[in-house]
């Protein structure tokens, strides 16, 4: 299993080989918890450049929370819903904002600075070494050793959680 440190510098060659940051904290958070479905990380490429390249909030965030919905959401009326999703999302919430609060808030306009409609913009962004690319790859990394730390708290949690009605029963 992935261990968070090893999330961030996967999280950081994806994003540098140019997968959306959405699609690339999905796709090691959806490795840590041993899922692999394209078709989410596929979905999530619509939210890159902060929602279909509006800048609004950023992708990583997005990703992340979608790594929760997946761990404790249901995909069906049938299905039960874990009440744990809200806790965790929340704790994906606040670290990304103070992850991203150096970078000016948690939209994509602030961290990356890119109007991702303007090509000239997104060559820059891409190709100048000195570009808020550095920044994002930094949120990114971060975001995704984060990601990991708490996917492993949650674990230890409904670890501890299964044990103790495995007591009661």
């Amino acid at each position: 299993m992935m261990r968070p440190d090893e999330m961030r510098e996967k999280a950081i060659e994806l994003f540098t080989q140019r997968l959306h940051c959405s699609q690339v904290l999905a796709m090691v958070g959806l490795e840590k918890l041993g899922i692999e479905d394209p078709s989410v990380i596929k979905a999530l490429g619509a939210f890159g450049g902060g929602i279909g390249g509006t800048g609004n909030i950023c992708g990583a965030l997005v990703g992340a929370a979608s790594v929760i919905g997946s761990l404790y959401s249901r995909s069906s009326l049938e299905e039960k819903e874990n009440p744990r999703m809200w806790a965790a999302t929340k704790a994906v919430m606040k670290n990304f904002e103070e992850l991203a609060a150096p970078h000016g808030g948690i939209n994509c306009c602030q961290i990356a600075r890119v109007n991702w409609m303007d090509r000239d913009q997104v060559k820059d962004f891409y190709g100048n070494s000195e570009s808020r690319r550095q920044h994002c790859l930094k949120v990114v990394g971060d975001t995704a050793k984060a990601l990991g730390e708490l996917l492993e708290q949650e674990a230890e949690y409904m670890a501890a959680k299964n044990a103790e009605q495995n007591k009661t029963k």
